[in-house]
């Protein structure tokens, strides 16, 4: 059968593993994780059978917020590695089928790289200082910030120097944003992708994609409950979020890529109000996928998340985008933790999520088993969270004194941040690190793994039939071979409410029950795969299956 010469780009349809560089695997034995790490677990990740990696920021960074804190775009950090270690790792991951795609940071530098040290050193006025947002104190004597905007990391955005003088940052003081409207910037970026997709990266993640170009009048934002203020969701001209002139900036990356062969593609980290906005950036000239927060954000409710469903593949359809499908990630509460709280509680782009209630972990496993088989069922791609295989939940119980985030510090020790999500996973043993370090490693993992977590390494679950790893395992080897997966069309079958069905051609349904009640499966050929035992063709509560139809 001859195949088709204008296959569709790898990347509509692609799952992609997301690699959380120093939790994945250390291959020096320091207690972080590295370069030499994921090389050593590129054959798990191909026998997982995923077809890309987005890997967290690798760059030369002084760690104040774990990588996110760029000094040299052009240089990878000795934490993790070499460049030639990152050229060699691509190369091996080309030769077992796997695409790379690493973090890009746009929209602020480290207060350590070369062209805000020189801002410092320059003076106010300077041309130096024109590539950040430096502003005058408002006040008598200039001692009070230029404006009210605060922080996402907790604290005022404004930072003053000894000169009187005050920078914006909308994360750490360390993360300084840059200046959007200066040419140098656009240049510089487009340099630096340049630079990576000649090493072969397949494409980039952009970090707060949403974010990079501000007001220039660097207005007041309204008061909270102000009759100007608004309400939770609703599509605004935000000073600093999801502003229209974005996309001419990403118009010009889009170009940069098709210069390069083998579609190169982008990934827009962008939390947006509304599908229609999100749309936006995923327009035929611009990127090419977002990560579908909406999705990520919903309940496990039946009504709800047919809804975010139905809307997402609209509004994407209608630009000729794919939908991109996500659970966790490195930013949010693992959802076993979420779908294990009996509240349902409403989250809101751009605002933090703390879950609420007692947790049920084994009914969160088994919300988190029926997702995945929703999530890597719908139309589009999707992306996967390191130990999201394993059925990891977030870390809750981290002794304060190991606590890294900075969103801890900033918040005066009152939010834990982010460090649940981020601990080292487990490959194996029976005590920690379990796999994660060499048995000659000299120091401990840079955040501590929970005694239980023996059970639930790779090792643990290889070739246990009722696992985490083999659901996804298999889930992610039936969605590569049959045909009805990937992009495409669904359409919703007739169900009760709390129960999501839908169909998909050729020959195949996917049935979510979210309801109390066991649903009574309708007439199929046979049971593809199941999130848990299908007994006389019902399926129980909080349970999904995969049909031949």
């Amino acid at each position: 059968m001859p195949s088709n010469p204008n296959p569709a780009p790898w990347w509509r349809s692609a799952v992609i593993y997301q690699v959380y560089v120093r939790s994945f695997a250390d291959g020096n034995g320091d207690g972080v994780g590295d370069i030499a790490g994921i090389r050593s677990r590129l054959p798990y990740l191909k026998s997982l059978g995923i077809d890309a990696i987005w890997i967290n920021p690798w760059y030369k960074s002084p760690m104040a917020d774990h990588g996110y804190d760029v000094a040299d775009y052009r240089a990878i950090d000795p934490l993790f590695g070499t460049l030639a270690d990152a050229e060699a790792l691509i190369e091996e991951a080309h030769r077992h089928g796997i695409r790379v795609i690493p973090d890009i940071v746009p929209n602020h530098t480290s207060d350590q790289h070369a062209w805000f040290r020189a801002a410092l050193a320059a003076g106010p006025g300077s041309p130096e200082r024109a590539r950040y947002h430096f502003r005058d104190g408002r006040g008598p004597d200039g001692s009070e910030p230029p404006n009210n905007w605060r922080s996402v990391f907790g604290g005022p955005a404004w930072t003053r120097l000894p000169d009187g003088q005050w920078y914006l940052h909308l994360f750490a003081p360390e993360q300084p944003d840059l200046n959007w409207q200066h040419p140098d910037v656009l240049a510089e970026f487009e340099d630096v992708l340049r630079f990576w997709f000649r090493r072969g990266v397949d494409g980039f993640r952009i970090d707060v994609a949403h974010g990079l170009v501000k007001d220039p009048k660097l207005p007041d934002l309204p008061a909270h409950g102000a009759p100007d203020a608004p309400a939770p969701g609703e599509d605004t001209d935000h000073p600093y979020w999801n502003r229209d002139e974005v996309h001419a900036i990403y118009q010009a990356w889009r170009r940069v890529a098709d210069e390069f062969p083998g579609d190169r593609s982008f990934v827009a980290e962008a939390w947006a109000d509304t599908p229609e906005r999100l749309a936006a950036y995923v327009r035929p000239d611009a990127l090419h996928t977002a990560f579908n927060f909406d999705f990520l954000m919903t309940s496990w409710e039946a009504a709800d998340l047919r809804e975010v469903i139905d809307r997402s593949l609209s509004t994407l359809g209608s630009v000729g985008a794919p939908a991109t499908w996500v659970l966790s990630n490195h930013d949010v509460v693992r959802h076993p933790s979420r779908f294990g709280r009996t509240v349902a509680k409403k989250w809101v782009a751009n605002t933090p999520y703390r879950p609420e209630g007692p947790l049920d972990l084994e009914l969160g496993v088994r919300r988190a088993r029926a997702a995945a088989l929703l999530m890597l069922s719908l139309p589009g791609g999707a992306y996967v969270y390191q130990g999201e295989e394993l059925g990891l939940a977030e870390v809750e119980d981290l002794p304060e004194d190991v606590l890294q985030d900075p969103i801890w510090e900033r918040s005066g020790h009152t939010d834990p941040g982010r460090d649940g999500c981020r601990v080292p996973i487990p490959w194996s043993g029976q005590s920690t690190p379990y796999g994660f370090s060499p048995e000659d490693a000299t120091g401990r993992p840079w955040l501590p793994q929970p005694a239980h977590w023996k059970d639930l390494s790779v090792a643990a679950q290889t070739g246990d039939p009722a696992s985490m790893l083999e659901l996804y395992r298999c889930a992610l080897h039936l969605r590569r071979d049959h045909p009805a997966l990937g992009e495409g069309d669904l359409t919703w079958l007739d169900a009760p409410a709390g129960v999501l069905a839908y169909h998909r051609e050729p020959g195949f349904a996917c049935i979510v029950n979210l309801s109390s009640e066991p649903y009574e499966l309708p007439a199929h050929e046979a049971v593809l795969l199941a999130s848990g035992v299908v007994e006389d063709g019902r399926l129980a509560p909080d349970q999904a299956v995969w049909l031949a139809m």
